[in-house]
Formats: C-alpha cells, structure tokens, sequence
C-alpha cells in the first residue's frame, strides 16, 4: 500500500510517500518540504499549497492520505494557517477518492520511536533507521510526513500479507468495502488527474 503522509504547515509543510509492505517493512518512494514565503498573500500560499498536494497525489498515486491531526496551541495565527494546509490535504485526497486519515502527534511520535513525548531528533533518527537511509530527513518536517505515513502504514488495515491471506477486524472489513466501492470512482478521478 503506497501512503503519503502528510506534515501541515503554511511555511513549511512536510509530505513524503512510502510503500508499506507485510511484517511492518516500508520503503522510501519520495519526500519534500513545501514551501512558502511569509511575505506571500494568504490566499496565494494556500494556492500553492492545494496544487502541491495535488500534483504529489498526481505524481505518486497513494491509496491513503495520513495528515498529523492539529491541536489548537497557543499561537492561534500558527494553528489556523496549519489547520487550513491539513483541510487542504484532505480535500485534495477527497476530490480523487483517496481515503484520509487523522493520527495525533502522540500517537505517531508513540509509534515510531515507542514514546508519545519523544523529541523531533529522536523522530528523526527512527525514521532513518526504520526505513533505512543513510541520513536522517531533514529539515524535521520532513522526517514528521514520514513518520505520519509509517504510522498509517503500522496501523494493521494498511497492509496485506504477501500471500494475500488475512484475518480482518470490523473495522478492516469496513475500510475495505469501502474501498472497494469508491474503486471505479477513484479510478475515474485518477484518469482526470493524469491528462
């Protein structure tokens, strides 16, 4: 299952792309920061955002969408423009029936390194060792995409064993039919994006 994670921010914005494969094994396909200057018009910024996000779905055909979920901090100007860049990802993954979903930053920072309250590096250097580069993803946004992505990747219903066997929970089940019936849909839209 191909997964590009997603690290919202209206300056910087983290998205990387992996394979997750069986035994919770993923692979690098791609990762950037998106970029944007402060002294840009609002609306321009998030114009280059939405056609980022759109043309990284174009570019590398994920099967899901992960975003980090935003939490209202105490720079409220920050949280807005990092909550309009995750609304932007989601939108964009919806418009080309790529399902979406939210994990918290605890939940991935737990995931990848084992501890909910792990520092950036600490992230960093997890993900380097978990998809086995030489070097760390930098700038820390980055890394952040990755592990968003890892973390959708380890969530079980994200990966089929080789042998195509599988016991599903409810919910598995649920994202599978699901998928199954937005699959002619996805297609169309993906087409739409390809010309």
């Amino acid at each position: 299952m191909r997964i590009l994670g997603v690290d919202p921010g209206l300056t910087r914005c983290g998205i990387g792309v992996i394979e997750a494969l069986p035994g919770r094994k993923v692979r690098l396909v791609a990762v950037d920061v998106i970029r944007t200057a402060a002294d840009m018009a609002p609306e321009k910024r998030l114009m280059r955002m939405a056609e980022a996000f759109e043309e990284w779905l174009a570019d590398h055909r994920p099967d899901a969408v992960a975003v980090e979920r935003v939490f209202a901090q105490h720079n409220v100007r920050t949280v807005t423009g990092t909550a309009q860049v995750a609304g932007l990802a989601m939108v964009a993954a919806t418009r080309v029936a790529i399902p979406v979903a939210l994990h918290t930053p605890s939940e991935v920072k737990a995931a990848v390194t084992g501890s909910g309250r792990a520092e950036k590096a600490q992230v960093q250097e997890m993900v380097r060792r978990i998809l086995g580069l030489d070097d760390a993803p930098s700038p820390a946004d980055a890394a952040d995409a990755l592990a968003i992505a890892i973390t959708h990747g380890w969530r079980g219903s994200a990966v089929v064993p080789l042998d195509g066997a599988r016991t599903q929970t409810a919910a598995q089940r649920a994202w599978a039919e699901a998928a199954a019936g937005t699959a002619a849909r996805a297609q169309a839209a993906r087409r739409r994006l390809a010309r």
